[in-house]
């Protein structure tokens, strides 16, 4: 079963500028704590940064890159670490988090690059990792990212996701919806390989909306509510590992935030059910039975 090893509880929402205000003045009541992108904010003075002040005093945070760059061929950008390290101190943030994943060569790729599923690949990565954990002096986790090709594949993808994990003893960002996309785009089983995964590096969970290009293609958008089937493997991961912190991502499209309230609202009632049902006895029996 599911062991804490993040510091935040619930279920919680990805703050956008779109709505700080809102979010500052009259806080959604569901939301139980909030996530940024450092890159988003670091530096970021006038209103918006006092505003973004006031909330990470007020409410736990975590934090999700963009340009960590942790598969990347170029060096580690040590001094961009630094800051966000500073970043992190400063705000009292939970939480570091990453996409494994790589943005940059020689310049900025601006998407999030398939790392080839090598074991060079894996022993890279590994490296970085720890040098990234050293400078941060803190854990990270890395989270499974969608992908739409896969170049120099040697190993499946979650043998390389796990053997990352192993090698560099980090921890795991579980994104539901991204297993959901690449399980259509690749056809796999996706309750496999959520099964697969090392539910005790788990940290907390991204659940998203999508787009479907195609009957065959799905498309990770985070412009669109979550749908059921992404909503399903969120509740057979709560019943086979326990219930963990999950989080809604929304970039695109972004409604009101009554409505975002409403799907994190959903988000608190599905952990509160299967809380419920795992202090049952007969399920207490089955777990350790």
């Amino acid at each position: 079963m599911y062991q804490p090893s993040c510091p935040v509880q619930g279920a919680g929402l990805g703050l956008r500028r779109e709505f700080l205000a809102a979010a500052a003045e009259q806080p959604p009541t569901a939301v139980s704590f909030y996530e940024v992108a450092p890159e988003n904010w670091i530096g970021v003075g006038g209103r918006f940064g006092r505003l973004f002040r006031t909330m990470t005093e007020r409410f736990p945070f975590v934090c999700h890159g963009l340009s960590l760059s942790i598969g990347s061929p170029s060096p580690l950008d040590e001094p961009f670490v630094h800051r966000v390290k500073a970043f992190l101190d400063i705000h009292g943030i939970r939480a570091y988090t990453e996409h494994l994943s790589y943005t940059s060569d020689d310049g900025h790729l601006y998407d999030l690059m398939p790392i080839p599923f090598t074991d060079a690949a894996v022993r890279h990565v590994a490296d970085r990792v720890r040098r990234v954990q050293d400078i941060l002096e803190r854990r990270i986790a890395l989270e499974n990212v969608s992908y739409y090709a896969a170049p120099g594949q040697a190993m499946r993808e979650i043998e390389f996701i796990n053997a990352v994990l192993a090698e560099a003893d980090c921890d795991l960002l579980l994104d539901v919806n991204n297993i959901y996309v690449n399980s259509i785009n690749h056809g796999y089983d996706a309750v496999e390989f959520l099964e697969a995964l090392p539910a005790e590096r788990v940290v907390y969970c991204h659940v998203a909306g999508h787009y479907e290009e195609a009957p065959d293609l799905r498309v990770d958008t985070h412009g669109a509510d979550v749908i059921d089937p992404v909503w399903d493997l969120l509740e057979h991961a709560y019943a086979r590992f326990g219930v963990f912190p999950t989080l809604l991502e929304r970039d695109f499209n972004i409604p009101p935030l009554e409505q975002l309230n409403a799907e994190v609202a959903h988000i608190a009632a599905l952990q509160a059910q299967h809380r419920a049902r795992q202090r049952r006895p007969e399920h207490r029996q089955v777990a350790h039975g």
